[in-house]
């Protein structure tokens, strides 16, 4: 598979990561094994992960299974921290509440440090300076070797990149995760120009829009998958006409190009400008084949284009002058 630096840093990772957040949920054990064994051989090797994904279960069973089957250091690990089950607080960016998490995390993941560590969540209650500064001393500490946000807006990523650049010694910041796809390009008005300006790599976090590009609602929702179960609400803001257009779209690509609708909009995203790389999760083995299949196939630049059209998000003011539409 082909490796990618991660922004304007030295850290070079898989053009597909593999994601994490169903393990020790809807993924057992023995299934997360096949993935992670899949995904090593085809030569992936960032894995992305977070403290909160199945209350920490993810975590666990990434740590024992680089143990018995992977070792760690032929993976690029990436985990987050930042999210709270706290119903009072959502969202915790305090320098004492991320490091502490971040010790947890690496407990359960069985090592000292990790390649990548985010910010899981923007926190309006904790100043920005505190919570960049929880980075700072996670690698100072050698508890991170690289840091970064997710799930931020453009300009508190770009104030963010700014502060971490402004003085020598702070660490600047190396990824941004973002949700990403043919059906969610909002990134695409700040926060991508802002991540590439910053030279900050683009993890593109559900490429696939919470499965609605496989193509596997164009009829109907299917008892087994997730729009018929706990990730209902998730999957329900894809299934509207103009979602159904674009989907459309892509499965007509895919049958010109003899490949299957998922493949094609992997394909689309992780070429996209400044991503380095498209976060893939999968509940079985054969699933997640199915997606590093994408890393043979490269979209003609007819097919690229018309999927660009079809699916470009509306910007006017300030992106373009409204009054001469």
């Amino acid at each position: 598979m082909e490796q990618r630096h991660l922004g304007r840093t030295g850290l070079r990772v898989s053009r597909l990561a593999l994601g994490t957040m169903t393990w020790g949920r809807d993924v057992p054990e023995h299934e997360a094994a096949d993935q992670l064994k899949a995904f090593a051989e085809a030569g992936g090797t960032l894995v992305d992960t977070a403290d909160v994904y199945s209350e920490g279960t993810a975590e666990y069973l990434l740590g024992r299974l680089t143990e018995s089957l992977v070792p760690r250091e032929e993976l690029v690990i990436c985990t987050k921290s930042g999210r709270v089950a706290d119903r009072s607080r959502r969202i915790d960016g305090s320098r004492g509440h991320l490091l502490t998490a971040l010790d947890a995390s690496l407990h359960r993941l069985g090592t000292d440090h990790v390649d990548l560590w985010l910010v899981h969540a923007f926190d309006p209650h904790t100043p920005a300076e505190e919570t960049l500064h929880a980075l700072d001393l996670a690698v100072s500490s050698g508890r991170a070797r690289y840091v970064g946000l997710a799930d931020h807006s453009g300009w508190q990523l770009a104030r963010a990149a700014t502060w971490q650049r402004a003085v020598p010694g702070r660490t600047p910041l190396a990824a941004a995760q973002m949700e990403y796809s043919l059906l969610q390009r909002g990134i695409e008005r700040e926060v991508l120009p802002a991540a590439q300006d910053a030279g900050i790599g683009m993890l593109a976090a559900s490429p696939l829009a919470r499965g609605v590009l496989t193509g596997k609602y164009r009829h109907g929702t299917p008892a087994d998958s997730r729009g018929a179960g706990t990730l209902a609400g998730l999957v329900q803001p894809y299934l509207d006409e103009d979602s159904r257009l674009i989907v459309d779209a892509v499965a007509t690509a895919a049958d010109g190009l003899a490949t299957s609708p998922l493949q094609v909009a992997l394909a689309w995203v992780r070429d996209r400008p400044g991503v380095a790389s498209a976060v893939v999760g999968a509940r079985t083995a054969t699933q997640l084949a199915s997606a590093l299949g994408a890393e043979s196939l490269c979209l003609p630049d007819e097919i690229r284009s018309v999927l660009d059209d079809i699916s470009a998000p509306l910007h006017f003011y300030p992106d373009q002058d409204w009054t001469v539409l």
